[in-house]
């Protein structure tokens, strides 16, 4: 039995420190879980659209408090804290109204008097989860799990527990008040040290069915191993590198505003952000130039301020990684036109960064930047912006900039990704799905996709006549 503790990257302070879930602790908790899901699997619609209404409000009613745990324990700005539970509370109410559509019976015109596509829910999710969007990552998974009728596992990043037992808390205040088993949701508390074991054990459980992991490379490859080994779906959000390309005849001004709300939100720590800058050379001057002068503008400070835009990174060693990357540029030949910096050395706050000249060679290009680093490239024409924007082992989103959206299109279309934004900052909304390609993951959340991973697509066929005419045609 170990403990986790939770420190604030802004003051170094203890948040709280709470004891680790035994080997029985976590038997129990898995088989509650299970026991849950037996009942709610045959839930009513009405009941599973009145427990994801129900886990709106309560995060809509603790919104305040939510948001400024989640400044307290990973350094999010509380602007950005409050919108983070404002998206969550829409989400939860977007799977409370449209579940039941995603999930209906789809009927199909076969030989037999009746057959249709059902999707059933699978039983309990083990999900694993990480600090950079403490409550967002959860609703994402949860909400459609839940609404298809299944249980919920949170296994959360160690440095967000207070967060993880919070998601608890209000997940279980919903259930009580619609009157579902309380243990459709439990976070699992799992000291650092026991994580790859007891992560293992419990994907082993047989009455986990499936597993979805936000995370490293390294992570979701330890967890898509042991769901292979137990025969168990797994979907995976891994790292990105997204690009974000400003052709010739953007409108460059706007496209800067944009680069910088892309690259800077969450301080740079998000896997969908826009890390390397792909600028047409008739236009990458002027883009350099406003997106430097606005960046030098954002204001880095105590998170809990709402003025702030930018707070500290996760932990001072994540700083202490991102001025690596920056020196080993540097030294490649790259330029910092903006920051490069932390902002008090051997703290968690990292200047915002702006670094051109960049080569595909540099680590600001080959690798996945978590913090508030950009990466100004230059191509010579649409095709070389294209090779550039592919040279990553990456998939996650793209976005393409240009006043002539059919010759954005054509540009995007070329770009191995799992979303593609023209003229706009890609971002994970509710109603269309979410993941990536390559070594960005695999499956999808959000959308009718998503809600419908963790379930069992069943064929139903149903003959009404008498047993001599029933003729499937070819048996295989």
């Amino acid at each position: 039995m170990g403990t986790l503790v939770s420190i604030s990257p802004t003051t170094g302070a203890e948040v709280g420190r709470w004891t680790s879930h035994t080997e029985d602790d976590l038997s129990t908790a898995v088989q509650q879980a299970s026991e849950a899901a037996d009942q709610w699997r045959f839930s009513s619609w009405d009941i599973r659209a009145a427990l994801l209404h129900a886990v709106s409000h309560e995060l809509s009613s603790r919104r305040v408090t939510l948001a400024n745990l989640m400044v307290d324990e990973m350094g999010k700005p509380i602007s950005e804290a409050l919108s983070e539970i404002d998206k969550c509370a829409v989400a939860a109410e977007f799977f409370g109204e449209h579940a039941e559509g995603f999930l209906a019976d789809r009927p199909v015109e076969t030989s037999a008097s009746r057959s249709w596509v059902a999707h059933e829910p699978l039983g309990v999710i083990l999900a694993v989860m990480p600090w950079n969007f403490p409550f967002w990552q959860v609703v994402r998974f949860a909400a459609p799990a839940l609404a298809a009728g299944n249980a919920a596992l949170l296994k959360h990043a160690p440095s967000v527990t207070g967060c993880a037992l919070a998601a608890q808390e209000l997940f279980r205040a919903a259930a009580a008040s619609v009157g579902a088993p309380e243990a459709l949701f439990t976070t699992l508390l799992i000291d650092e040290s026991d994580v790859a074991e007891a992560t293992t054990r419990i994907i082993d459980h047989p009455s986990v069915a499936a597993i979805t992991l936000t995370g490293s490379e390294r992570a979701g490859m330890s967890v898509a191993a042991a769901a292979a080994h137990a025969l168990k779906k797994s979907v995976l959000e891994l790292g990105g590198s997204d690009p974000f390309i400003v052709l010739g005849d953007a409108d460059v001004p706007a496209a800067a505003r944009a680069a910088v709300k892309s690259r800077f939100l969450n301080g740079g720590q998000s896997c969908l952000a826009a890390k390397r800058f792909i600028v047409a050379e008739s236009v990458a001057d002027e883009f350099t130039e406003i997106f430097a002068r606005l960046t030098s503008e954002l204001i880095v400070g105590d998170p809990h301020d709402p003025a702030t835009q930018i707070g500290p990174v996760a932990r001072i060693s994540q700083a202490e990684a991102l001025q690596q990357q920056v020196d080993t540029s540097i030294a490649a030949g790259a330029v910092a036109v903006v920051g490069g910096r932390p902002l008090v050395p051997g703290s968690a706050f990292f200047q915002p960064t702006i670094l051109t000249d960049v080569t595909p060679e540099m680590a600001v290009f080959k690798e996945e930047t978590f913090g508030p680093i950009a990466a100004v490239v230059r191509a010579s024409d649409d095709e070389h912006a294209v090779r550039l924007a592919d040279t990553t082992v990456y998939g996650l989103g793209a976005s393409v900039w240009s006043t002539n959206v059919d010759r954005a299109l054509a540009v995007g279309r070329r770009i191995n990704s799992g979303a593609l934004f023209v003229n706009a900052v890609v971002a994970s909304d509710p109603r269309v799905p979410f993941g990536g390609t390559r070594r960005s993951g695999y499956g999808r959340e959000l959308s009718v996709e998503g809600i419908r991973e963790f379930t069992n697509v069943r064929t139903f066929w149903v003959d009404d006549s008498t047993p001599d005419s029933n003729e499937q045609g070819t048996v295989k």
